[in-house]
């Protein structure tokens, strides 16, 4: 046996069990043999006489103390395997010398338990278990030779048998190689399996898009976390069909399996999102299927992050460029309306001066959008803070009274940052207040308790036209504007602020007007996690 073999053997105790018990059985044999005698076994010479009951005993014995010993005390593979094969060459030597020798057959007894021992036996030990079967029936013979109780062409017969014990042996071992090879080697690819299994479920479970696993016939099999909560899913005690779970999903899936409909399709999931699937075919012997669910809101949020990541360096850059040469040029036209020259100077000199205004606002704005200013969230009383906000602004615009409401349904506490609050409501206010018609309750901030998630909610609502449909998912895009003077970034830093205090900033769908809430937290004051793809901006 190699060295390797050697280092990696290990005792095989279910076999060697199974060979005591072989050995058990042999013996029943032995006994029936002896107490019910027949022509066959008259011509063995197995005539019932005291010691053969002795032998066949002790042999019974010996098979049962074998099969015990391998069963309970699992020690000393070696000695255990040596014991029962010496045992076995006395007893079949024994009913080989009273059977007649070797032309009774019984060899054939030593020739099984020679090959049993060595498929489980290790190294040299079964070429010992060999020869000494070899010495033990060459003895009996010669002995029955010299006791003229057998004929001397016999011991040819004898030398056979022998060489026949060298060559099961030698041969059973070989085999006993192979199988301990293939054995080791089926063990190894199969803990290399597991392992493969538990890594891919792990990143299955892990993995940001939803996986599902269908049979041919559309039955769910197995799903990942994220693919649960994109459709909804209980988890999954019993198969169900996907037609079940999504119709339009189940609908798709069997397009595609007849090569009518597409790889991708897009479909709304629970809550109202938005998701697209990608069918994949296997190899498996069960013809299954792959399904991929990508959150198609999730995916252009990355990628408008990642645009605004860019636009933020680059405008950024361009805004401290373009401040300096900015105030030289207010500075030449404060000095330019020192000189009277005429009503077309002073009409140049007015628009020269409102688009100076309005290129330092959005310089500004662009500058505060690339601050990233951190919150420091605090306990504020939500109507008081309203209410003194809507005078500010009230007198700052020039506003008269009743323009600008407060209606308070719930007077609760908010958790926000006092300055992104002010300018929150700031940009809400002031864009209501420029669409509105101006007349009394024109613009109306309410102040109440969430609806479902148990928020606070400030909503800002004015009598204008509203906001068209198909403007309504660019309302928050950097530089997006319906007003010729706007900086189209209001809106957007103002939803960034609410993030930042953990709140959200929605547009609410109206008939008429537009209608902006504000869901702050009231069950916590502390920051909440940081969002990398925001810090990025």
């Amino acid at each position: 046996m190699t060295d390797w073999l050697s280092s990696t053997w290990e005792a095989n105790w279910r076999s060697f069990q199974y060979f005591n018990l072989y050995r058990l059985v042999l013996a029943a044999l032995f006994f029936l043999a002896l107490l019910f005698p027949t022509e066959w076994t008259a011509r063995l010479n197995l005539l019932p006489s005291w010691p053969m009951f002795a032998l066949t005993a002790a042999y019974t014995a010996a098979a049962v103390g074998g099969l015990v010993l391998a069963t309970h005390w699992q020690r000393h593979f070696d000695s255990q395997l040596s014991a029962q094969v010496m045992v076995d060459i006395v007893v079949v030597c024994s009913l080989m010398l009273q059977a007649g020798g070797v032309g009774s057959g019984l060899s054939v007894l030593l020739i099984v338990s020679l090959a049993a021992a060595s498929l489980v036996g290790r190294g040299r030990l079964v070429l010992f278990y060999a020869a000494t079967a070899t010495v033990a029936v060459l003895s009996m013979q010669t002995y029955g030779i010299i006791a003229d109780r057998f004929e001397y062409s016999t011991i040819v017969q004898a030398g056979l048998i022998s060489a026949g014990f060298f060559a099961t042996a030698i041969l059973a071992r070989l085999l006993g190689q192979r199988v301990m090879v293939n054995e080791d080697l089926a063990r190894r690819r199969g803990i290399a399996l597991a392992n493969q299994i538990l890594i891919s479920l792990r990143v299955i479970e892990r993995m940001q898009d939803g996986v599902l696993i269908l049979s041919k016939d559309g039955v769910l099999n197995r799903s990942n976390p994220v693919a649960q909560g994109m459709l909804g899913l209980p988890p999954i005690d019993a198969p169900i069909t996907l037609a079940s779970v999504s119709p339009g999903l189940g609908d798709a899936l069997a397009a595609w399996q007849r090569r009518e409909g597409q790889d991708a399709h897009a479909f709304v999931g629970a809550e109202g999102r938005a998701l697209r699937a990608r069918f994949e075919g296997t190899s498996s012997s069960d013809g299954e299927v792959l399904v991929f669910l990508e959150d198609v809101g999730r995916i252009r949020e990355q990628a408008q992050q990642l645009k605004l990541a860019s636009l933020g360096r680059l405008t950024a850059s361009i805004a401290h460029e373009i401040r300096n040469p900015l105030s030289a040029i207010g500075h030449a036209g404060e000095l330019l309306r020192e000189e009277r020259r005429g009503e077309m100077q002073d009409r140049l000199l007015r628009i020269l001066n409102d688009n100076v205004i309005r290129l330092d606002r959005i310089v500004k704005d662009i500058l505060e959008l690339g601050r990233q200013s951190r919150a420091e969230p605090e306990w504020l009383a939500a109507d008081e803070f309203c209410s003194a906000f809507l005078e500010q602004f009230a007198s700052s615009e020039g506003l008269a009274e009743g323009v600008l409401r407060l209606v308070v349904h719930d007077a609760v506490p908010i958790c926000f940052d006092r300055s992104h609050l002010h300018q929150v409501l700031w940009n809400l206010v002031s864009n209501a207040l420029r669409h509105s018609s101006g007349g009394q309750g024109a613009v109306r901030v309410v102040l109440q308790n969430g609806a479902s998630d148990g928020r606070v909610e400030l909503h800002v609502i004015d009598d204008g036209p509203g906001i068209p449909e198909t403007v309504r998912e660019q309302i928050f895009e950097p530089f997006f504007t319906t007003h010729t003077k706007g900086t189209g970034l209001g809106l957007f830093i103002a939803r960034e602020l609410c993030a930042t205090n953990g709140a959200r900033l929605e547009l609410a769908p109206t008939s008429s007007g537009a209608h902006f809430i504000v869901a702050g937290r009231n069950d916590t004051c502390q920051l909440p996690e940081p969002n990398g793809a925001r810090a990025a901006n």
